[in-house]
This record gives structure tokens, sequence and C-alpha cells, in this order.
């Protein structure tokens, strides 16, 4: 499968440390053709981290992608009746965005985009970051996984010595997910 020409949502949340695993794959799914629509959760457009300033990260997407990032709850709604995505990726997708997609919380860009989009029954891909998966956030996994037209990138500990609840998804592996779930199956393994 080719992902040259496929409308590509890609939200981006607060998990900040895991910014330059991400936008590579970006910036490589741009690179072999892939129509790209960026959109950040409030704390991407607002805080500045010892990662980087909001702006740097916004100024590199607009870059990546040469378009205007969706950052409200009222841009993000049209993804559903008008722009009608192929697929859309959260990466990094945080506990606490895990957690509000498995209880229906529309209350971000990033997750009333999430839910325009599953409106069209079209694949949702989550790439997780969260120090809380196996502990309070494990429940919310457990609902996603068994939720239609909703993919995970495979994860697994990163630091199970010192983070034991920690999980992260595996980044460089996020467009054989887009592959596998465009054809409606589950990248396997999914646990890593």
């Amino acid at each position: 499968m080719s992902i040259e020409g496929l409308k590509i949502g890609f939200a981006l949340t607060g998990s900040y440390c895991n910014f330059s695993n991400v936008f590579p794959v970006i910036k490589d799914l741009a690179s072999k053709g892939a129509d790209i629509y960026p959109i950040i959760s409030h704390s991407v457009d607002a805080y500045d981290t010892r990662f980087g300033t909001a702006q740097e990260w916004k100024n590199k997407l607009k870059e990546i992608t040469g378009k205007e990032i969706i950052k409200s709850i009222v841009d993000a709604e049209p993804i559903g009746p008008k722009l009608k995505l192929d697929v859309l990726v959260v990466a990094p997708c945080t506990g606490n965005t895990t957690a509000k997609l498995a209880n229906a919380i529309t209350d971000t860009s990033v997750t009333m985009a999430c839910k325009a989009h599953l409106r069209n029954q079209r694949p949702l891909v989550l790439a997780i970051a969260t120090n809380d998966g196996l502990g309070a956030n494990a429940k919310n996994i457990g609902l996603l996984l068994n939720t239609r037209n909703i993919y995970f990138v495979p994860f697994g500990q990163d630091d199970a010595a010192n983070k034991p609840n920690s999980l992260i998804a595996k980044f460089d592996m996020i467009e054989e997910t887009i592959e596998a779930a465009i054809l409606g199956e589950r990248y396997q393994p999914i646990l890593v």
C-alpha cells in the first residue's frame, strides 16, 4: 500500500519529550506524498517547555505540511462532514487524551477531531505516550483496544525499572500501522 495521496490528519498532544520522535515521522509521510492536516491540542499551542517553544513546534508543522494548523474545537469539527480524512493519527497520544477518547469527552481540538473523524467510520490511529498506561489509564487503553475503527501503534514499557506504569508507542511504526488500519487490520504485534 502506498501512502502517496492519502489525506492524513496528524494530531499532537502534550507529550513534548516525544516530539523529536514524532516530527521525523510527519516529515517522512509528507515526503512520500501524504497530504497532511496538522492538528494540535491547546497545550501544544500555548506552552513553551524545555523541549522547545510552542511557536518553534508550530513553525515546523507549518513548514512540513504547508497547511494552517487546526487548533480549536470550532476548526476541528468540520473534519467529519467536510474534510473527510482517510486516516487520523494522534501521536503522541497522552494519557489525558486517551482517557477523554475512552469516555467520549470532546473538550479539545484533538478530541473533537477524533470524534468528527470517527463519525465517518474511518480509522483512528493512536500512538500512546503515558506515564500511567499500566496504572490509572490501563482501563482506558483497554476500552479503546476494543473500539471499532481505533488502531494502536505497537507500544510497550519505556523504562520498566524507573517508570513501571509508563507506556510508549514505537513511533517508527506509525506508517505500517496506518497502512494496516486503512485495510481494517490491526498491525501486529501490538505489545512490544
